[in-house]
């Protein structure tokens, strides 16, 4: 199994370069664990309570629980992959059961901050964009798909996205194998991942 993991800074385009990658790759081989399915379970605080947690800082999402389900993958066992709320800030109570596959891409703002984490990729790609074209596809899907209002998302993008960029997420480019710049022309780099994928399943 091949394990990629794919970060950069929110908006930056991450999901477009899984989807570049994953088109190219018979469905039953590749499949897609989002962090976002691994904040913490924070069902013991109130509605209120949760809107207040930095969700961008590493301490937000449950590790643990993600490297014990790619563990599980590696020996060829299916997860119980969590759900998560935007709207509510918690996890459903639902699970996605997730089959290993001949590769799993892991996508995430957070994913390389972690060391043990780090250390299960098999290749670790960082997506570039410049901060403006985040913020402004920030805006746009928070406002139309997570039902925030401009307000609260330049707010937090002011408090906590901006700074939590700069102190966590942007330095763990010197991690990464391969770094995308996330614009027309990142067909080159997409092409890579590709060849390097079929080399290593093949």
């Amino acid at each position: 199994m091949l394990i990629i993991g794919i970060a950069g800074g929110t908006g930056c385009g991450k999901t477009t370069v899984v989807n570049q990658i994953i088109n190219e790759i018979p469905e039953e081989e590749v499949g897609v664990i989002s962090q976002d399915s691994y904040y913490n379970d924070l069902s013991h605080l109130s509605y209120e309570e949760r809107t207040k947690i930095n969700f961008d800082h590493p301490r937000a999402i449950d590790f643990e629980l993600l490297g014990k389900h790619l563990g599980q993958l590696r020996k060829g066992k299916p997860i119980d992959q969590p759900v998560y709320s935007f709207p509510k800030h918690n996890r459903t109570g639902d699970v996605i059961v997730t089959h290993p596959r001949k590769v799993m891409i892991v996508e995430g703002i957070l994913i390389l901050t972690h060391p043990e984490i780090r250390k299960m990729f098999d290749i670790k790609i960082y997506v570039h964009a410049d901060s403006d074209e985040r913020l402004i596809r920030r805006l746009k899907r928070d406002i139309n798909e997570r039902g925030r209002d401009l307000e609260e998302v330049l707010s937090r993008y002011q408090t906590t996205l901006k700074p939590m960029h700069d102190q966590f997420i942007e330095p763990t480019k010197e991690y990464a194998d391969i770094i995308i710049p996330n614009n027309k022309y990142n067909t080159v780099a997409v092409d890579i991942v590709r060849t390097i994928i079929n080399d290593k399943l093949h």
